[in-house]
């Protein structure tokens, strides 16, 4: 096992798309662990640099980055040597960490799940305490931080060409689910030779849903590591936390979100626990939960959660 660190810049970073011809900036083995920086912020949302550390990256990168539809910053795209499309990518998620002393949230009109009842920008420039661990929100509330990224994804399919980073779909992407801190696990189907793993879109907290379309948008650095599961074998993205396996669906309509979600965990359940289809689906109704992952990303999302201990009780009292 080998341990690389990959910084951001404007020559490995993409701002706002991912592209299955976008060569790697880095490319690594299976098993190997990677430190990645992250930026994240629009130039008119800056805070004032006197009173804030901004990552001296981003200047440069605002300046001489192509910028794509989206407006994720996202560090890569990373090879993983092996990696081939039918394969599964396992990303450890070893640690997150703040990169700067601030984050910031903006309301937009015609964004969000309330799209018309706010009609002027709003951005809000909030203090990070990393000692505490908290957000100052406006009205002086310490909100408790739970950094992760909001975008983690590999290349699309070929065919697909370059797509936004704004909708999350089938390679991941702008998953915006507040589960995958550090110590969890994300599987992404792989498409392209490589996989080809990019991530971004810092978070310092965000509620499921992510109504007003931001987080605690914030600069991030995360260590990962990266596996190729050739033993694997599914079409859309998963994850498990230390007590819970997830599955995930993505669509504009959240019950078809809720369909994709579902059918998933009962093949999961099947897999883990030999369950027929239709234990399985009890066993959903009965402790499953079903949560909205965000509501604003043009694709909304939909992930359910099971306990690991009901899944595998016996192992559990072990």
């Amino acid at each position: 096992m080998s341990h690389h660190h990959l910084k951001a810049s404007p020559e490995t970073c993409h701002w706002g798309y991912f592209d299955s011809k976008r060569a790697p900036v880095l490319t690594i083995k299976s098993g190997d662990q990677v430190t990645i920086d992250s930026v994240s912020g629009n130039p008119d949302y800056m805070p004032d640099a006197q009173k804030f550390h901004i990552p001296p990256e981003l200047k440069d990168i605002h300046a001489r980055s192509e910028r794509g539809p989206g407006p994720h910053i996202l560090t890569g795209p990373i090879a993983v040597e092996g990696a081939e499309p039918g394969d599964v990518l396992e990303v450890r998620i070893l640690d997150v960490q703040l990169r700067q002393d601030w984050g910031h949230n903006i309301i937009r009109p015609l964004a969000g799940a309330l799209p018309d009842d706010f009609d002027d920008i709003r951005n809000v420039i909030i203090p990070l305490d990393e000692a505490r661990m908290v957000g100052t929100l406006p009205w002086g509330l310490d909100l408790k931080l739970k950094p992760f990224f909001g975008v983690m994804g590999v290349a699309p399919p070929g065919p697909w060409g370059r797509i936004t980073s704004v909708v999350p779909r089938a390679n991941g992407g702008n998953l915006d689910n507040k589960e995958l801190v550090a110590g969890t696990t994300l599987y992404l189907p792989v498409f392209r030779d490589g996989a080809l793993f990019s991530c971004g879109d810092g978070h310092g907290a965000q509620g499921d849903g992510e109504v007003c379309v931001t987080a605690i948008e914030t600069a991030l650095q995360g260590k990962f590591e990266f596996i190729v599961r050739k033993d694997l074998k599914f079409g859309y993205p998963r994850a498990e936390t230390p007590t819970h396996y997830i599955t995930m669906g993505m669509d504009p309509d959240l019950d078809q979100c809720m369909v994709m979600a579902l059918r998933d965990m009962i093949v999961l359940l099947g897999e883990k626990a030999n369950l027929s289809r239709e234990d399985a689906y009890m066993l959903c109704s009965l402790a499953a939960d079903l949560r909205v992952t965000q509501a604003v990303n043009g694709s909304r999302g939909i992930h359910v959660m099971i306990e690991k201990s009901i899944v595998h009780p016996t192992s559990a009292a072990a």
